[in-house]
């Protein structure tokens, strides 16, 4: 009790801003080769206090000599990352980076995507493009190519351009990457959906019939684009319709707000 009693409210104001600086460093250095490097630096660290509670002398010795010089081997390691750093102190974002920093890179990850559908919808160039939502999607990725890779316009053309090995199947994207190409998808076998729809379009019916996933087609024949969810397709989906919905389902602060309303206005469309 004696210890908390001792503690004021500037230590605690003291400790905040530590806590936060130290979690805006990881968030810097987070997806970085100096994860591994800080993780290396933690193993000697343990190595340094066991050898103190085991009596290790000469273990010791090696360790404080370390850390003697450590410090400007972790400066010097760690150069890009202390640069990067400081230069987003320098222009204030240090302590900015909060949930619109994680919506703009999802929502560049959503113009990503909207960029090479527009794309290859203009020059009628097929494509099936499955966001995996709550329902897990892996038994679909374990079919495909798997490829873990960022979300870009060109990489997503360059899938579905024809004759290329990955064209023929779906993408699936699932945590803000592209997970898998060429991925079979369970074919719908609603007997009242348009004789004109093709095998993609039967396979993002299928696959919305199964799961939760927003699923969009570009036909080949036509060009025009569908989407496909809960069983339900709306075809010749206009690109400002195209992206809000496409925003609606997958920011994350709206992604749980008025999700029926785009169907309910567009209705079921079917055939």
């Amino acid at each position: 009790m004696g210890f908390f009693t001792t503690i004021t409210f500037m230590d605690i104001i003291d400790i905040l801003i530590v806590s936060y600086v130290i979690y805006k460093l990881i968030m810097i250095i987070r997806g970085t080769r100096a994860v591994q490097l800080l993780q290396g630096i933690v193993v000697v660290i343990v190595a340094w206090a066991l050898s103190i509670l085991l009596g290790l002398n000469t273990l010791q010795w090696m360790m404080e000599q370390a850390f003697n010089y450590g410090l400007l081997a972790v400066i010097i390691i760690f150069q890009p990352e202390l640069r990067r750093a400081l230069e987003q102190l320098g222009r204030g974002k240090i302590f900015t980076r909060t949930v619109s920093q994680e919506e703009k890179e999802v929502n560049d990850r959503i113009s990503e995507v909207i960029k090479s559908i527009n794309y290859l919808s203009k020059r009628k160039i097929g494509a099936l493009i499955v966001f995996e939502k709550e329902t897990g999607l892996n038994e679909y990725i374990e079919s495909g190519i798997q490829l873990k890779s960022k979300i870009s316009a060109e990489l997503l053309i360059n899938i579905f351009t024809p004759n290329t090995p990955l064209h023929d199947g779906a993408v699936v994207i699932k945590n803000g990457e592209i997970r898998a190409a060429g991925c079979y998808l369970p074919l719908s076998e609603n007997p009242f959906i348009s004789k004109e729809l093709g095998t993609r379009h039967r396979a993002a019916i299928g696959m919305s019939e199964v799961s939760d996933a927003l699923c969009i087609v570009v036909s080949e024949e036509t060009g025009a684009i569908s989407m496909a969810m809960n069983g339900q397709v709306v075809r010749d989906v206009k690109d400002e319709s195209l992206i809000s919905k496409i925003f609606e389902e997958l920011k994350p602060n709206v992604k749980n707000k008025d999700k029926t309303s785009f169907w309910k206005r567009r209705g079921n469309q079917n055939g």
